[in-house]
């Protein structure tokens, strides 16, 4: 897919031109974002953070890793599938893209969630009854998970797949606004952005609507997959669909890489630092204080740098295909999909073990990845799963 100036060409035009190549390194970011989240999943059994399987002995390493990820990972995840929709309604119309949508999004959610969702309830119940920390029938732990109508409706439902719940509805929310941005007043609102981004650290200006969502929200909605979440992953999927309108975005993002890795060394290490040695932790839900706003800010600067440093190594070190790439690229969403209940089950059993904590983490991660992988292999070669877990068909 050839990136242009949407103000120089027609939407047909583009339609035609993006059928002609990919974006290689999009497609590399998102695999190695997988592995990332699965690894993210692996330790969740190790930290003293609850979860459905946990470990008597916990890992300050573990921990550390999930905070460093925590503030970037999943709004990469958003960013690139907003940088995909830009891409994607170069050839296809506002209809298409919706109706792509629900069959590689909205089936594979229900589908998931109905089939997977009461597998990892159980485990969960197994462990959690075992360990002393629920009493009951497998029922009335399901009626003990209450939740409110909203986002974390996503989660309660498919567990890890409130990710493709949320990018369902931010996927129809922002059609709108994408078609918008294409024509008329939109392109020109885009235009100025990208002379804006023109100048030196410009696109850090990204940075204040994300800060200000934290600080207006957070204190009425601080819960994980809330509302804050929610309208702060959908600003990061505009973003991300934004900087692929004009090659001029994509310019300034070559061009401020020294400026985006500073802020990624910068916040990182003031997160994993004060989390370690520090209160800064208890900032986050310390509404009204100045640790409060220093978090925040600082953790918005963090999300963006990331995403904006990612997108520069993928430009500039991944742009080319292989073998492995064609594989990762068809395998990602079923990957997504049973990688999840895979840890669950695999954690199960390790946490049991009279052994170290460095070798059930081992066992957790090589064993859910080769289990993983086979179900995967699996499942690819049988047409109906395919099409079920979102997979395109195959042809000669």
């Amino acid at each position: 897919m050839t990136v242009t100036n949407p103000a120089q060409t027609s939407d047909s035009a583009q339609r035609s031109a993006g059928k002609s190549a990919r974006l290689h390194y999009l497609d590399w970011l998102r695999v190695l974002a997988i592995l990332g989240v699965f690894l993210f999943h692996t330790v969740r059994p190790f930290v003293p953070i609850p979860w459905a399987i946990s470990n008597a002995e916990k890992s300050l390493v573990a921990t550390l890793f999930i905070i460093f990820f925590a503030p970037w990972g999943m709004p990469l995840f958003f960013f690139l599938s907003g940088a995909g929709t830009t891409l994607a309604l170069r050839r296809r119309t506002g209809r298409q893209y919706a109706v792509e949508r629900v069959r590689r999004l909205l089936i594979p959610f229900v589908v998931g969630s109905l089939v997977l969702t009461p597998i990892q309830l159980y485990v969960q119940w197994l462990h959690q009854t075992q360990t002393g920390v629920f009493t009951g029938t497998p029922w009335e732990f399901f009626l003990s998970r209450q939740v409110e109508f909203g986002p974390k409706w996503f989660g309660w439902v498919g567990y890890h797949l409130w990710f493709l719940g949320f990018l369902f509805a931010f996927s129809l929310i922002a059609l709108p606004l994408f078609l918008w941005l294409k024509r008329g007043a939109g392109q020109r609102i885009v235009d100025w952005l990208a002379r804006l981004s023109e100048r030196r650290g410009a696109l850090l200006l990204f940075v204040i609507p994300l800060v200000v969502i934290q600080l207006v929200l957070h204190p009425r909605f601080p819960d994980y997959q809330d509302w804050t979440d929610f309208v702060y992953m959908l600003t990061v999927f505009v973003y991300g669909y934004i900087l692929y309108t004009d090659e001029r975005f994509l310019a300034a993002v070559r061009r401020e890489w020294p400026i985006a890795l500073t802020g990624v060394v910068l916040t990182s290490l003031f997160i994993i630092v004060g989390a370690a040695k520090g209160p800064i932790l208890g900032w986050m839900d310390a509404a009204g204080t100045p640790g409060f706003y220093v978090f925040w800010t600082v953790y918005g600067i963090n999300t963006w740098c990331w995403a904006l440093f990612i997108l520069y190594v993928g430009m500039r070190h991944l742009d080319f295909t292989n073998r492995w790439l064609e594989r990762g690229r068809e395998m990602i969403l079923p990957f997504y999909l049973l990688h999840h209940p895979v840890i669950i089950a695999m954690a199960y059993f390790v946490v049991r073990w009279d052994a170290g904590i460095t070798l059930k983490l081992l066992a957790v991660v090589l064993g859910s990845f080769v289990v993983t992988l086979g179900l995967v292999e699996l499942i690819k070669h049988i047409p109906v799963l395919r099409g079920l877990l979102g997979m395109k068909s195959r042809t000669k």
